[in-house]
Order: C-alpha cells, then sequence, then structure tokens
C-alpha cells in the first residue's frame, strides 16, 4: 500500500478551487491523463453519489467507478474507488489562507497485478502526476 499527501497554494477562493477540482468535466483540463469523468449518480453531488473515470496510467486504459465519501463545500471533499485495478481513496482539503487557498490532498492506494509486481515505480509515477497535475490546477485557476 502506498500512501500519499501533497499540497499546493492556489491564489483563489477556497470556493473557487473546490467548485472546480470537483466539477468532473474539468477533469481532463488539469489532471494528466484523464480521457473523461462524468457522474453517473442522480440529484446534486455530495456524500454516495458516484462517477465513472476513465484514465491512461503507465500505458495502460483504467475504467473505474468512484464514489463520493466526503462532501463539505468549500472545506472538504473525498473519493474512493468502487471498482477498477487500483483501489484507492483521497480526501482533498481546502483551507484559507492569505487570500488563496492551501489545497492538500491525503490518499492511499493499493496495488494489485500488473501495478503491484511494479508498486516503487507506480508510487513515484503517482507521486510525480500527482504534483504535475497541481501545478496545472494552479495555473489554469490563477490565469482565471
Amino acid at each position: 500500500m502506498i500512501k500519499f499527501e501533497n499540497s499546493i497554494f492556489v491564489n483563489r477562493t477556497p470556493q473557487d478551487v473546490f467548485d472546480y477540482v470537483n466539477n468532473p468535466a474539468n477533469d481532463a483540463q488539469w489532471q494528466s491523463g484523464t480521457e473523461s469523468t462524468e457522474w453517473t449518480s442522480d440529484g446534486p453531488p455530495g456524500v454516495g453519489s458516484t462517477l465513472k473515470s476513465v484514465i491512461n496510467f503507465m500505458g495502460r486504459k483504467i475504467e473505474s467507478e468512484l464514489e463520493v465519501t466526503v462532501w463539505d463545500p468549500p472545506h472538504r471533499s473525498g473519493l474512493k474507488a468502487r471498482s477498477g485495478p487500483i483501489p484507492f481513496e483521497v480526501t482533498i482539503k481546502y483551507e484559507a489562507q492569505g487570500g488563496g487557498t492551501l489545497l492538500t490532498q491525503t490518499g492511499q492506494a493499493e496495488f494489485g497485478g500488473f501495478f503491484k509486481l511494479a508498486e516503487g515505480l507506480v508510487g513515484k509515477q503517482l507521486e510525480k502526476q500527482f504534483e504535475s497535475n497541481n501545478a496545472t490546477l494552479k495555473s489554469l485557476l490563477e490565469k482565471g
């Protein structure tokens, strides 16, 4: 199992950052390898809502069903994989700080199959991807 935590400061309000990060239509713009993400449940988003995500990771196409585990706008959000080859859970905090937002992601992932064989390499790739995604998120949101 791999655990991770990373943070980035974004010069936008917590509500702006929360709204952008939690709109699945934006995922492909800031998350490397994301082909699509869409709500699969009806009604407004909240704990228990579900999504379908399709990503490319380390040369493999991965489809996952996700479930919202935390929904506290604009303070926290969280997801866990209900299906797919990489069980994971992630929680994001959005803290007001110095006129902007400190976004902190914490989570864990359990690798199996192909990914288990290369767990160290996969973990490093995942860490780089989160850092790159956060830099892209910051750039997009601060440009307006």
